[in-house]
């Protein structure tokens, strides 16, 4: 498992940048540079809640939310698979990544907001997430400039 980490500079509020990172409909947008169609469902938001990553397809993973304190901190603990909506019990393929995290951090720096994301990668997905995380990150600093989410 690889730990990669990621930053960007926003001159945004932070609960504008939360919002952009977590509305349903901006999260499809940014999440999209990973995966068109990507959407996530969330029981609670609270730290225990479970959160289902899906493509359109319905399939992805399930995580739990280890950590929040909202416009501050979010992490996720990845469970296990998710297909076409329902969750998997863990097997061979599912053991190789469960507990690895995500983690959204904010903090204040110089008039200006810092996003740093942190995600544990397999070797199988390094160069992709490598790649394609700025993107997301770019997307998200572009949407924090538009007209605010309701």
């Amino acid at each position: 498992m690889n730990r990669l980490i990621f930053s960007i500079d926003i001159k945004a509020e932070k609960t504008m940048i939360w919002k952009v990172l977590w509305n349903e409909h901006s999260y499809r947008e940014w999440a999209g540079v990973f995966f068109e169609g990507s959407f996530l469902i969330c029981d609670n938001w609270e730290e225990g809640g479970k959160i289902h990553f899906l493509g359109p397809d319905q399939s992805g993973i399930y995580s739990s939310i280890t950590k929040h304190n909202p416009a501050k901190i979010i992490q996720f603990k990845h469970i296990g698979s998710v297909v076409e909506g329902k969750e998997q019990p863990i097997d061979d393929d599912s053991k190789k990544w469960t507990g690895a995290t995500e983690i959204y951090a904010l903090r204040e720096e110089n008039e200006t907001n810092i996003l740093t994301v942190e995600i544990d990668v397999m070797d199988e997905h390094l160069e992709f997430m490598s790649k394609t995380f700025p993107k997301a990150l770019e997307k998200i600093k572009k949407n924090c400039y538009q007209a605010p989410l309701k």
